[in-house]
C-alpha cells in the first residue's frame, strides 16, 4: 500500500495525464525517484526544495501534498499554488498576464 504522499502524487499526476518522466523532468527528479514516491509503502522521504517542485508541477501546494485532511484539491489550493508560481514569475510576464485579465474583464 503506498503512503498519502505517493497516493496523492500518482493521482494528481494521473488526472494531469502526465507520465513519470514528465514529473520527474519538470520537478527536476528522476523517474525512479517519483515511482517510489508514488509506489513504496515507505518512501523516501523528500527533501523540502523536492516537496515545492512536485506540488508546483502538479499546480498544488506542499502543504496540499503533506497533509491528509483532503484527498482531492480544492479552488483554494489551486489558486494559492497558482498565486505561488506568479510571484517567481518575470515582471514583464506578470505585465503580460494582468493585460490579459483586463482585456478580459473589458469582454461583454
Amino acid at each position: 500500500m503506498a503512503s498519502d504522499l505517493g497516493c496523492k502524487i500518482k493521482s494528481l499526476r494521473q488526472s494531469k495525464r502526465m507520465t513519470l518522466d514528465q514529473l520527474a523532468e519538470i520537478a527536476r527528479s528522476s523517474k525512479s525517484y517519483i515511482w517510489a514516491l508514488e509506489n513504496r509503502e515507505v518512501p523516501p522521504q523528500p527533501s523540502a526544495d523536492k516537496i515545492f517542485a512536485i506540488a508546483a508541477a502538479l499546480g498544488v501546494t506542499p502543504e496540499f501534498l503533506l497533509t491528509d485532511r483532503q484527498a482531492e484539491p480544492d479552488d483554494a489550493v489551486v489558486d494559492e499554488a497558482f498565486y505561488r508560481r506568479y510571484k517567481q514569475m518575470p515582471p514583464e510576464t506578470k505585465l503580460r498576464l494582468r493585460q490579459i485579465l483586463d482585456a478580459w474583464d473589458d469582454q461583454p
